[in-house]
């Protein structure tokens, strides 16, 4: 089991994360794109990297703008998983 961050643990994190906000016992981002093709790619290129990681974001869904919460209910809050999906959907974005 993952174990969960304390609050000073998830500010350091969230400094390598840019535009990355904590909500409550997640962490949120939006991303926008020019067109909604382009943000369901985004999503495809998130779901193999989360399904590699098996651990899964929330992902909202508005036209052109994809918006990724991560958490991890297993451990009531924020995990270091939930940074490295961070990570990995920073890089799907690119």
């Amino acid at each position: 089991m993952a174990v969960k961050l304390s609050d000073d643990e998830v500010g350091q994190r969230l400094k390598a994360l840019a535009g990355w906000a904590r909500e409550g016992n997640a962490i949120r981002k939006s991303f926008s794109f020019g067109k909604f093709a382009e943000g369901i790619r985004f999503v495809d290129r998130v779901a193999v990297a989360a399904d590699a990681m098996d651990h899964h974001p929330d992902v909202d869904i508005r036209y052109t703008t994809i918006t990724m919460t991560l958490s991890t209910h297993s451990a009531g809050g924020l995990t270091g998983k939930d940074f490295d999906l961070a990570e990995r959907i920073e890089q799907a974005a690119r």
